[in-house]
């Protein structure tokens, strides 16, 4: 959609209304109750995991310890989202400043691109735990996590100063509405009145090396362990392999279908309703689903968390 570039005589728009997750005010109560709980047992939940994690030497592996990173993560993934829903449900559209949003929206594709860079690096993890177990202890040492671990934070950083500082530079003259319920990157795109070639560009390009480029790495890992499974001698070992791969593609699964969908193109999304549905997938139902799906539901997590309890 072309916009008239008349810019002589306009006003650099110096704060936006979000218009929330709902604009209805008979279900906005209703809503907020419901992601005011979801909220808080996502906090709950995640706690738990980097506690035991930290407290139980058992749990000092890798596979934890990407784990607790995991956790960390997406507490910090759900505070920078959430508030805003909340607030949108509690008040109705409201207005943030464009600071705010430039500072929400750099924390977002922070958090977002990190998360699909540990997936990976949990992906790699299980590859080498089942195709490579000789190996495991070596190439799995605590040097190498540490260092997988901070080139996912280090990579969503770089990546977030490139995005965040194209769409601040843009012009945004008006309309100032954001249908959405948080500062995201297609609604802001939307509104801008330059030429936003460049930074479709760099969108583009960090999708192809973030999102694509750590979902490829995903699949080469489960291709692998997959041709490894076949060849496994007993049904016993086959089903023992993939119970330690299921949570994992289950994540990733919904994870990458959600932020695929919305990211991994360089053009404007026009259907904001299913955007925003979508972003409630990635994140709130996942950060909350995530640790049952992957620890809760773990043998040696439930024996942590049961000596934990005995303890107190």
């Amino acid at each position: 959609m072309e916009r008239p570039l008349e810019l002589g005589n306009v006003t650099r728009v110096q704060e936006f209304v979000l218009l929330g997750l709902s604009t209805r005010p008979d279900v906005r109560d209703v809503l907020f109750a419901v992601f005011l709980a979801l909220y808080l047992l996502t906090l709950l939940e995640n706690t738990l995991i980097i506690y035991l994690i930290c407290s139980h030497i058992e749990l000092h592996k890798p596979m934890y310890f990407f784990l607790g990173n995991l956790s960390c993560l997406e507490m910090c993934y759900v505070s920078v989202t959430m508030p805003s829903l909340l607030v949108g449900l509690w008040t109705g559209p409201y207005h943030i400043s464009f600071t705010a949003c430039m500072t929400q929206l750099f924390f977002f594709i922070v958090l977002i691109c990190t998360e699909c860079t540990l997936l990976a690096s949990m992906a790699y993890d299980r590859y080498v735990a089942i195709c490579r177990p000789l190996h495991y202890p070596l190439l799995m040492r605590p040097q190498v996590c540490l260092g997988l671990a901070l080139s996912s934070w280090l990579g969503g950083l770089l990546v977030s100063v490139a995005k965040a500082s194209c769409i601040a530079s843009l012009s945004y003259c008006g309309p100032n509405v954001l249908n959405h319920f948080f500062c995201d990157v297609s609604p802001l795109l939307n509104l801008s009145c330059t030429h936003v070639a460049l930074t479709e560009l760099v969108d583009f390009i960090s999708a192809i090396v973030i999102l694509w480029g750590s979902l490829l790495v995903a699949i080469a890992s489960y291709v692998a362990i997959g041709r490894a499974v076949l060849h496994m001698p007993s049904a016993a070992a086959r089903r023992k392999a993939l119970s330690t791969c299921a949570s994992h593609l289950v994540v990733v699964g919904i994870f990458y279908a959600a932020t695929l969908f919305i990211y991994a193109r360089p053009s404007r999304i026009e259907a904001m309703d299913l955007n925003k549905v979508l972003s409630v997938i990635y994140t709130v139902v996942t950060p909350m689903c995530n640790p049952v799906i992957y620890c809760l539901r773990n043998r040696e997590v439930q024996a942590a968390f049961c000596r934990t309890l005995h303890q107190s």
